[in-house]
């Protein structure tokens, strides 16, 4: 599950917090690293118990309806939500429950939000319409839940808000473990039983040594890279360049010269991207021109051994990056300067 998406982004946090604090221990700074990264693992097991424990909430209400209907004579009401077959497979999930032994049960203490939710659940359009359909199959019950969670948990402020009180990791990481969540949903396979499989915690063993490669490589040659930096802004004013922006070149840096298999391009891509999440509104425009400049220029100077794509094959979503000259100009703009004060804290 933890992927090089997920990895790149906690190592910019990292990094900006280990220049931050200034304990500049880099062992320290690793095993943070990858306690940070555990704990977008933990996030994805919990919330696919949210799912178990919304179930149990559910089946909660069904005896009580039941008591009343025996009571008063009515028509006993369907157990079709309250029995779903791909919740209660989730529920008796042996890796799931294998995990929760290990840890705190994550909704035990937050049973009003979990009812607040059930009760979103049984006024939504989405849950009428599974109630009313006459289809009773496996393939429903799991899909019913895919639209749940794709429209009542994947975006919803409650939950945000309750998750950020319980970890200061999560609030970054919700995004992208959602799309992990759904992808497991799709997964489950009415036949897998309790044996489904789920998401392991890293996709390879490769993908944290990368994460560990990676983040030391950004530490133990800053100097260097940040020289490179320096050198491709030539008449740019580097000390004016926003501080996050230098983090996020410092490590896109380290990445094109540690990993001879990952294209200059695709590195630029994404660390393009984490910009636009994490720094200034001319970040990642700015930052797609440096790292064109530097990784071209080590190229040139037979320093860096990989290719480089012309700037019109580059991922259609990035911006063209701009020439020399470009970047001379802005540096006598302010750039990317600093808007203000953009020392916030990414951790």
């Amino acid at each position: 599950m933890i992927n090089r998406e997920i990895i790149r982004v906690k190592i910019v946090q990292l990094t900006y917090a280990y220049y931050q604090n200034g304990s500049k221990n880099i062992d320290s700074a690793e095993k943070e690293l990858f306690f940070s990264l555990s704990k977008a693992y933990d996030l994805y097991n919990y919330l696919l118990s949210l799912i178990v424990s919304v179930t149990k909430v559910a089946r909660q209400h069904l005896e009580v309806a039941q008591a009343r209907a025996r009571r008063e004579g009515k028509e006993m009401p369907s157990q079709k939500f309250a029995y779903n077959r791909f919740a209660l497979q989730l529920e008796g999930n042996k890796a799931l429950n294998e995990f929760l032994e290990t840890k705190k049960k994550p909704w035990e203490d937050e049973t009003e939000f979990v009812k607040k939710l059930f009760k979103q659940i049984t006024e939504s359009q989405t849950y009428n319409d599974y109630m009313a359909d006459a289809e009773d199959s496996y393939a429903a019950d799991r899909e019913v839940w895919r639209k749940i969670y794709r429209t009542l948990i994947q975006e919803n402020e409650d939950l945000d808000a309750l998750l950020e009180e319980q970890s200061l990791y999560w609030n970054d990481d919700k995004e992208i473990v959602d799309t992990f969540v759904l992808k497991t949903i799709k997964r489950f396979d009415e036949k897998n039983g309790s044996k489904q499989e789920l998401l392991p915690e890293y996709d390879s063993e490769e993908d944290r040594e990368y994460a560990r490669k990676l983040f030391r490589a950004t530490i133990m040659n800053a100097d260097e890279y940040q020289r490179f930096m320096s050198e491709a802004s030539r008449n740019w004013d580097f000390s004016r360049l926003a501080y996050m922006d230098v983090v996020i070149m410092q490590i896109a840096i380290a990445e094109i010269m540690t990993f001879p298999t990952i294209p200059v391009s695709v590195t630029i891509n994404e660390f393009v991207d984490i910009a636009k999440l994490y720094s200034t509104s001319r970040s990642g425009g700015y930052i797609n021109g440096m790292l064109d400049a530097i990784a071209r220029h080590l190229i040139a100077s037979g320093r860096l051994l990989k290719h480089m794509d012309e700037p019109k094959q580059r991922n259609a979503r990035q911006q063209q990056a701009p020439d020399t000259a470009s970047l001379q100009a802005e540096g006598e703009d302010g750039g990317a300067a600093e808007e203000g004060e953009n020392e916030q804290n990414q951790q």
